[in-house]
């Protein structure tokens, strides 16, 4: 599948990429190849294939949450540039 300069020239300027002409038309034959090599994807029957978010079926393999002392005010802002009390200051947005 063709990927044209144009729609290139637009995925990067989504992407804030400035891209030179050269780069253009690299990119625009590796976005064809890969959007090719997806293409073949929609020529499989998966009519009978569930849905997934995983092909492999993960379990969770978190500890446990069990509750701990809380670190002391003073230890956990002993780096902070700046504070307000018992609060880390940042500087304005």
């Amino acid at each position: 599948m063709a990927i044209s300069r144009d729609e290139v020239r637009h995925v990067a300027r989504l992407a804030r990429l400035s891209l030179s002409d050269e780069e253009l038309a690299r990119f625009g034959e590796q976005l064809g190849a890969i959007l090719e090599a997806v293409s073949k994807v929609a020529e499989l029957d998966l009519d009978d294939v569930p849905p997934t978010a995983h092909p492999l079926d993960l379990v969770n393999v978190w500890a446990e949450d069990e509750p701990r002392p809380c670190l002391p005010v003073e230890e956990a802002l002993a780096n902070a540039p700046d504070r307000d009390g018992n609060f880390f200051r940042v500087p304005p947005a």
